[in-house]
């Protein structure tokens, strides 16, 4: 299959994944399409009984390459109505997978197994642990992923060896109290006022400037109907985001001796800490065998440095549980416009060719022991 061909296949691959968009954890028709397709090529696979998702194999032995993608799409409004939505790549991700199983088939190598990963749920920063729990890291080597990159960090024929991506965990927090009459403030506590003190001090919260971190407030729900009630009680979110593991821990302490602090105003707040991501682990071995591909695709000056994002990506868990593995993720210039997890975002299809010859290149080296 030239490239001419298998480019071809990957948008026919592409169309259907991108106009059947699953939510995370109801990947189902996704995993049925891409169980066909693997039936249709004769690579063996495996399936989980509780959850979406699916495992195929190539060759025997070690080492054990693992190429990964995710499969969910994002819930959200599109032209006025909700609906799940690839807005993410993740469609794309999925067909440059599937294009590397065509192109791998027409290779051959001395020893070594190369493993393809269809995760669920990576939008709910949770599918990568339930994929581990499965076992399907235990024995790998090598992981790699793909990231499409929007504009802003790469054009088209451009890619990095990496992405570390920061660290992300949400609060969940409830304030309790009593209403009381908007004639008589003086009888309770506005919850408003309180949410008002917790985003303030929030503002006041330092580290030094050599490391990037952001918190903000998400959520802040309070009063109903009736205007001339003041609300003793409210909800309220928070989006909390470093760029290494250890400074996001630091920032939760801090958050937590606002709550403290807010709670003299005479309330009672309980919260809860909510869908911890990790901040990126990433092995040089594995991100030189991604700069090899980079540069035997793009040539040396489509190579740019490892990228640095507040994003966050459940790919990370696989090292964090599983330390032995040498992982790395690929950043895929697209000319992705207007950004990620915009409604409408689109990009130039003719990456997902890119893709599959980088990672071609990068799991060869892995399975020589090159990287």
């Amino acid at each position: 299959m030239n490239n001419e061909q298998l480019q071809e296949r990957l948008f026919e691959l592409f169309d259907y994944l991108h106009t059947h968009p699953e939510t995370s954890w109801n990947e189902y028709g996704t995993t049925k399409y891409i169980k066909q397709f693997l039936e249709n090529e004769g690579v063996r696979y495996r399936l989980f009984d509780d959850c979406p998702g699916i495992v195929a194999e190539m060759g025997s032995g070690k080492p054990v390459v693992m190429v990964r993608a995710d499969m969910d799409a994002l819930w959200q409004e599109v032209d006025g109505e909700f609906r799940a939505n690839h807005s993410c790549g993740h469609d794309a991700h999925m067909t440059i997978v599937m294009g590397l199983i065509l192109r791998l088939k027409t290779l051959q190598w001395e020893q070594g197994t190369i493993r393809f990963l269809f995760q669920p749920a990576e939008e709910k920063g949770n599918g990568a642990l339930k994929m581990i729990e499965k076992g399907v890291l235990d024995d790998v080597d090598y992981l790699f992923g793909v990231h499409l990159r929007p504009v802003e960090e790469l054009s088209l024929k451009q890619a990095s060896p990496s992405i570390r991506h920061g660290a992300a965990q949400f609060f969940v927090g409830h304030i309790y109290g009593d209403d009381c009459h908007g004639a008589r403030p003086h009888q309770g506590v506005n919850a408003i006022d309180v949410i008002s003190l917790i985003n303030f001090q929030l503002k006041t919260i330092y580290f030094p400037p050599q490391q990037s971190y952001s918190i903000k407030m998400t959520k802040c729900v309070a009063g109903g109907e009736n205007l001339n009630i003041i609300p003793g009680s409210a909800q309220f979110a928070l989006d909390v985001r470093a760029e290494t593991n250890e400074l996001i821990q630091q920032m939760k302490q801090k958050v937590e001796q606002i709550i403290q602090y807010a709670e003299t105003m005479g309330v009672r707040i309980s919260y809860k800490w909510v869908d911890f991501v990790p901040a990126a682990e990433v092995s040089v071995e594995a991100e030189q065998c991604i700069r090899k591909g980079i540069v035997t695709v793009f040539g040396e000056e489509g190579c740019v440095p490892s990228l640095q994002t507040s994003g966050s990506e459940d790919f990370h868990f696989y090292t964090i549980q599983r330390p032995h593995v040498k992982a790395a993720m690929l950043g895929l210039g697209a000319d992705l416009k207007p950004g990620l997890h915009h409604p409408h975002m689109t990009f130039d299809r003719s990456c997902m060719l890119d893709g599959v010859r980088i990672l071609e290149v990068a799991v060869m080296e892995a399975l020589k022991g090159r990287g």
